[in-house]
């Protein structure tokens, strides 16, 4: 099953269980996409599943965002919403790679080449572009940064 057909099969049943707070969370996550479907000009014949997770990671990025510049105001109910909106989003997107899978991914890319410290940006896009939607960029930012050092 594609994950656009899981999102419209989990969509309509959280119709029928009349949960709100999941249909609406997926409501918006549907649009997302019909968005940058439109954007791309590829309406008619959609987007592929990279893109659609792309899309979905952005959006749980988005939440954990949100939930970040929430707690640090102190406003926990707004904090807790976006959590449990990405926890949703989260079921879209591939299982997330621990920080020591991530640093071992990084330390095999640093093995295939001569990196020094101001080739962060290299690095960066070569382990991006390896683990994909395995892990928010931030976290793989982190791990570049502690293993050029």
């Amino acid at each position: 099953m594609t994950i656009i057909e899981q999102i419209n099969q989990d969509f309509r049943q959280a119709m029928l269980d009349h949960d709100d707070f999941t249909k609406t969370t997926l409501n918006g996550l549907k649009s997302a996409i019909k968005y940058r479907e439109v954007e791309k000009g590829a309406r008619d014949q959609g987007l592929d599943e990279a893109e659609i997770q792309a899309v979905v990671a952005r959006e749980a990025k988005a939440r954990a965002d949100a939930m970040a510049i929430y707690q640090s105001a102190g406003d926990t109910e707004r904090a807790d919403k976006e959590a449990r909106e990405r926890q949703i989003l989260m079921k879209y997107l591939p299982e997330q790679l621990t920080t020591e899978q991530i640093g071992q991914i990084v330390d095999q890319i640093l093995a295939d080449g001569e990196f020094a410290p101001s080739d962060f940006g290299k690095v960066m896009g070569l382990a991006k572009a390896k683990i994909g939607n395995q892990a928010e960029g931030g976290v793989i930012a982190a791990a570049v940064k502690e293993k050029l050092k």
